[in-house]
């Protein structure tokens, strides 16, 4: 009988934690109703705006491992399965972990930056008078809405991160030659993930309607991805 190895058997210790951590932070997501997954889960553990009423400063770390959907976490840690054992062999586990933190951390900043922009050009200022109070979003009119889904839609995902460890596995491996699902010929890393950047900067810069993507966190996460191999001096 053929002895076949686990898909599992070369997972890299962060890496394997990692989707351990982030299973398991997915289970009330399966047994919960989505209306108390949302208020108990997302409410508390996702990432709000820093002058958001929702706001609280542990979810710069906890909305890494808040996730929306079976999509949205099956992509994440199926790209930090592909891409994260190899970058951690690279650069070791103490650098990945750190790599992987200062990253979607980072991201959390870069995102929270990008939304005070858009509440300035909206008010004038950073902050509102009142953020919990309907009134405070009525008097800017056409901008109201807007104004509202900044200070009441969390930020959730590890993109931010997994960003980071893409964007690091392509300086490092260049020319390893990547398979898309919907695109039958291998492309290397070195045109595929630069493509990749520059349709978030379109997104978020484009603000699509409709589009509730993070971009910015995933523009933050990748930067500082790129910013860490070139400070670490790996090649």
């Amino acid at each position: 009988m053929a002895y076949r190895q686990s898909p599992f058997a070369n997972l890299t210790p962060v890496v394997k934690n990692l989707l351990i951590i982030n299973l398991i932070c997915f289970i009330p997501f399966i047994v919960l109703s989505e209306g108390r997954y949302n208020d108990l889960v997302v409410g508390n553990f996702g990432l709000f705006y820093f002058d958001s009423p929702h706001f609280r400063v542990w979810q710069l770390l906890t909305y890494m491992f808040v996730h929306g959907g079976w999509a949205h976490i099956i992509f994440n840690m199926f790209a930090l399965f592909s891409f994260g054992p190899i970058l951690e062999y690279a650069i070791g586990p103490k650098k990945f972990f750190n790599l992987y933190f200062i990253c979607g951390i980072g991201a959390a900043l870069i995102q929270m930056l990008a939304q005070g922009v858009e509440v300035h050009n909206i008010t004038g200022a950073f902050t509102i008078l009142e953020p919990n109070l309907e009134s405070s979003y009525m008097q800017f009119g056409d901008h109201a809405q807007k104004l509202f889904n900044i200070y009441s839609g969390p930020t959730v995902g590890a993109s931010g991160a997994i960003f980071g460890v893409v964007v690091g596995f392509a300086m490092l491996y260049p020319d390893m030659e990547l398979m898309l699902l919907f695109v039958p010929v291998p492309i290397k890393a070195k045109y595929l993930i630069p493509v990749y950047i520059v349709i978030e900067l379109i997104s978020g810069f484009g603000q699509f309607t409709g589009d509730n993507v993070a971009h910015f966190a995933h523009l933050g996460g990748a930067l500082l991805g790129f910013s860490l191999i070139k400070i670490w001096r790996y090649r």
